[in-house]
Parts: structure tokens; C-alpha cells; sequence
């Protein structure tokens, strides 16, 4: 649950974006999302506290140093599970199809039996939509699954990886940022460091001065 386990990071420590990224496996425009509360659903956070993930030291190592990379504490080996598809929440259920029609049209050198283990499905299901005879195949839309919530954007791109390269195709490189990467960190670093003197000077009895609004990289 890395959305959640984000949402708590951001609501009740200090670790910038790219540590919060980092430790959940999302990418930094996501963490940003749940921060400024523009994220699909309202997540309700998940303690990694509580849940043996981390160390209340290990948070306090990463907020003292920006650069520092938090470690996830290793717990009891876990029973794991070695055949059949991945478990997705009921919920998700009825997206599963919407992403691997996404994934049959901008990634077609990825195999069946790969989605299926990315999505949690079987063969049949992904044949039915890819051949266009799955029952509710006029309502299937093509969607990111990262979006849907049914796999991480770090599972995907390593999928895709290993996909081209088994087929001797050259690996797609992810320019979304190219060019305003540094500028978007750069900003989010000083709205954070803003948030702190503000919440200073409110502490001090004095008046903080505005936010500087989010400019979006990707609007010209």
C-alpha cells in the first residue's frame, strides 16, 4: 500500500518528497498529488511505524539529512506466495481490464503471461480483450494500470525493461521531466522550507508570508 503508507509520511513527518518517493516506490508527482490533496481518492494513511517498515530512528535520520535514503527494516521472513495471479483489492477488480487493454496497446512486446502476473489475471481474460471478445468489451477504455492503482510505476517500467529487451527492442526512456526536473525539485524544496519559516513565524506571533503557487512543468 505505498499510496497510503506516502500519505502518512506526509501528514505526520518531515521527509521531503524525493525520500517519501524513494522509500514508496512512486514517482515524486504522485507524492506531491497526496500532499496538495489532489489525488483520485482520500487515502487514509498507513503507519510503517506500526507496521515494522521503519523505525521512528530511521525517520529521524532521513529528516535531519535531505539526502539521506531511508531503509526499510527487515522483518520476519514472509510466507510467500509462488503460484497463481497476484491478489488485487474487490474494489480494483473491475479496472483490471481497463489496464491490460493499456497495456496490450502501448506495449505489445510484453507477454500474456506477464500481464497476468503484473495485473493479477489469467490468459483468457487478456486474450478475450486483446482478440476483442471479452464480454464487456465495449466498455473497456484503456487506462495506465499505475493510475488505477493495480501495480507501481516501478514495476511497470521494470516489466517494460525486460520486455524490450527480451525482444531486442530498445527500452523506452521516461522524458516526462526532461528539462524541468531540477526546476519542479528545486521548487518543491523551497515551498517546503517556506512551510517551515511560516509555521515559525506563526508560532512567533508573526504574519507568514504567501506561498508561491505550484507551477505545472507540463502546462506551457
Amino acid at each position: 500500500m505505498p499510496h497510503a503508507t506516502a500519505s502518512w509520511l506526509v501528514d505526520n513527518t518531515s521527509l521531503s518528497f524525493e525520500q517519501i518517493a524513494d522509500f514508496c516506490g512512486l514517482h515524486i508527482l504522485e507524492v506531491q498529488a497526496i500532499a496538495d490533496d489532489t489525488a483520485a481518492t482520500k487515502l487514509t494513511g498507513r503507519d510503517p511505524v506500526r507496521a515494522h517498515e521503519l523505525t521512528q530512528d530511521e525517520i529521524e535520520k532521513g529528516q535531519a539529512d535531505p539526502n539521506y535514503r531511508l531503509k526499510i527494516q527487515k522483518g520476519p521472513e514472509q510466507v510467500r506466495r509462488t503460484k497463481g495471479p497476484r491478489y488485487t483489492p474487490v474494489s480494483k477488480r473491475q479496472d483490471k481490464p481497463d489496464g491490460i487493454a493499456w497495456i496490450i496497446r502501448n506495449h505489445p512486446e510484453i507477454s500474456d503471461g506477464a500481464i497476468g502476473k503484473l495485473i493479477g489475471t489469467t490468459r483468457t481474460t487478456i486474450a478475450a480483450i486483446r482478440d476483442r471478445t471479452h464480454w464487456n468489451i465495449g466498455n473497456i477504455v484503456p487506462k495506465d494500470p499505475v493510475t488505477l492503482g493495480l501495480c507501481s510505476q516501478r514495476e511497470l517500467d521494470a516489466l517494460v525493461t525486460k520486455a524490450a529487451k527480451a525482444a531486442g527492442m530498445e527500452a523506452p526512456t521516461d522524458t516526462r521531466l526532461e528539462g524541468d526536473r531540477e526546476a519542479l525539485l528545486e521548487q518543491l524544496r523551497n515551498e517546503r522550507q517556506q512551510a517551515a519559516r511560516d509555521a515559525e513565524a506563526l508560532a512567533n506571533g508573526e504574519t507568514a508570508e504567501p506561498a508561491p503557487a505550484f507551477i505545472d512543468p507540463f502546462k506551457r
